[in-house]
């Protein structure tokens, strides 16, 4: 075989950084600047797709969701990162083993990366961009938390988006998450997954969600480089 054996999607928030409740935080400043009022309560922001969360917010505040009311918050979520992405750092950082993993990875021809991420796009590139790891991603054979409501099915997107690579069969394409969530759509999707313990999700949520291969973090190089190759 020519070219990548194996693409390799990545989760972001909590398997390569931790923002500490920045995203909530943005949420906060996007609701008040769509709708002119307060965010009431938490955003549960765990693994779910954007679009997800926004449908949710929208119900629990008596707000119709529409698409223009979906996109109206999408928007002002984006505008608010993209006006603070330089605090970002301050709040989180590249957890252990993160970068030395995407570097890893992007070094070896056999593997093709890319994100698999709840976040909006435009928020997963402000993200990766700010804590210096976008170079190491393929943002064109990725998917995104605006590109469907149900996180399986980002991996079609990605699997479509790498086409132009070669077509990778379902055992060919391996998510890293940190989630239940995860674990859930890959075994959705029909493809591979090795869950890591670096969220807030443990070890044994991630098995009792159905993870076969999950790993405390990304710092052992060679336990999930195994992790990746297992078959």
């Amino acid at each position: 075989m020519t070219g990548p054996e194996l693409l390799v999607l990545w989760d972001i928030d909590g398997t390569l950084i931790s923002a500490r409740g920045f995203g909530g935080l943005m949420y906060r400043h996007a609701f008040q600047a769509a709708f002119g009022r307060e965010l009431e309560g938490p955003v549960d922001l765990g693994g779910r797709t954007e679009l997800d969360i926004i449908e949710e917010t929208l119900r629990q505040h008596g707000i119709e969701h529409t698409e223009e009311s979906s996109r109206l918050l999408a928007d002002a979520l984006a505008s608010s990162f993209e006006t603070r992405r330089g605090e970002l750092p301050g709040h989180g950082e590249v957890l252990p083993g993160a970068l030395e993993a995407l570097e890893h990875f992007a070094d070896d021809p056999r593997v093709h990366q890319g994100v698999l991420t709840a976040n909006l796009q435009s928020v997963a590139l402000i993200k990766l961009e700010e804590f210096g790891l976008a170079h190491l991603v393929d943002f064109e054979v990725s998917a995104f938390g605006d590109d469907h409501v149900d996180r399986a099915e980002l991996v079609t997107f990605a699997r479509e988006r790498a086409r132009h690579i070669r077509p990778f069969a379902h055992h060919e394409v391996v998510l890293i998450g940190d989630t239940p969530h995860d674990v859930q759509a890959a075994a959705k999707a029909g493809v591979r997954l090795v869950a890591v313990a670096t969220g807030r999700s443990s070890r044994q949520d991630l098995h009792r969600a159905g993870a076969q291969i999950v790993i405390d973090d990304l710092s052992d190089l060679k336990e999930l480089t195994r992790g990746v190759w297992a078959t």
